[in-house]
């Protein structure tokens, strides 16, 4: 067998798997939403949960007869297990009486903290999706009787009051990188990434070392604007599904920091025809706390629902790209 043919066979396997799994993504991140902390590790529990999925199906003796639940099965498996790994078993609750009357959204802030994960699951899933108890159990490989006793719970536990998320410092580099970028000095702007940084546009690339990162994704996030407008001048796109065009100018995009979910973050504005500017990606960054510089980076520009939360929660206007296994169809 050509040593290309195995890869080549998986990648093609992965795209048929994602177009057909592809409709269920704004579901699923909305279940990883409510179980997860922020907008970044809902996105981590989604992409994790379709590589788990994947994975999975060869194992399987036959389809599964409900992909939905079994959609969530996986993620709640997933989520159950990062959740033990990483956060020790908390001792009994004290007595609280009362149930919560507050929806669900308003809950979901507490989940983390303040329910075991079996509890915050059932809940999502009965308040949030209003699946039979028959199903929450399927999902959470329980029974019924246990299912119920963790709704009794942890609708208890959401009547306590909200955690609020600790406010951090913006890092000088932050700062510095947002006027870099806007003054077009890509040199500066890659000096303030560490050596061997990774950067990564989520869910479509991942890329180590300064140098790599400032001749693709750091170019990509300044002046992929021209390739988004391309197909309304009668180019391609770069691979940008010109359903999500949507107007997009090909001036360079401009980036300002803004502070949500506890931490800095930079946003990307276009501009449209129509004379809108708006929110198009969302970015993210670590900062090495000795050397001051940027040791990862994250690009959320494939990700439509968590360019659609962050803007929303901030009140700025936004537009969605796509993902980028749908932007890939779209041009085979």
């Amino acid at each position: 067998m050509n040593d290309d043919a195995t890869p080549r066979a998986i990648q093609s396997a992965w795209r048929d798997f994602q177009e057909e799994i592809e409709p269920l993504r704004p579901t699923l991140y909305r279940y990883c939403r409510h179980l997860s902390r922020s907008p970044w590790d809902a996105e981590d529990l989604v992409q994790d949960t379709f590589a788990r999925a994947f994975a999975s199906l060869g194992a399987l003796q036959e389809p599964p007869r409900d992909v939905r639940a079994w959609m969530f099965r996986v993620a709640s498996n997933l989520w159950i297990d990062r959740v033990r790994r990483r956060i020790p078993a908390p001792p009994p609750p004290e007595a609280r009486g009362g149930s919560s009357s507050r929806d669900v959204r308003e809950a979901a802030g507490t989940l983390l903290v303040q329910l075991s994960p079996q509890e915050r699951a059932a809940v999502v899933l009965k308040d949030a999706f209003d699946l039979p108890l028959e199903d929450i159990a399927e999902i959470l490989s329980t029974s019924v009787g246990a299912v119920k006793a963790a709704l009794h719970r942890g609708r208890g536990k959401l009547a306590d009051p909200e955690v609020e998320t600790e406010r951090r410092p913006v890092p000088a580099a932050l700062d510095a990188f947002c006027a870099a970028f806007n003054a077009g000095d890509l040199d500066r702007v890659a000096a303030l990434l560490l050596e061997g940084a990774a950067v990564e546009v989520v869910n479509a690339s991942l890329v180590h070392g300064r140098e790599k990162a400032r001749t693709t994704v750091l170019p990509g996030m300044r002046f992929g604007s021209a390739r988004m407008a391309a197909p309304e001048e009668g180019g391609r796109g770069g691979g940008i599904d010109p359903r999500f065009s949507q107007g997009a100018l090909p001036t360079p995009a401009r980036l300002e920091l803004r502070y949500a979910h506890g931490e800095p973050l930079l946003l990307s504005w276009y501009q449209h025809r129509d004379g809108v500017d708006a929110v198009r990606a969302v970015s993210r960054a670590e900062v090495d706390p000795e050397s001051g510089l940027i040791s990862r980076l994250w690009n959320y520009f494939f990700t439509p629902e968590v360019i659609t939360e962050v803007s929303t929660e901030l009140g700025l206007p936004h537009r969605t790209n796509g993902t980028f296994s749908g932007c890939i169809r779209a041009f085979r």
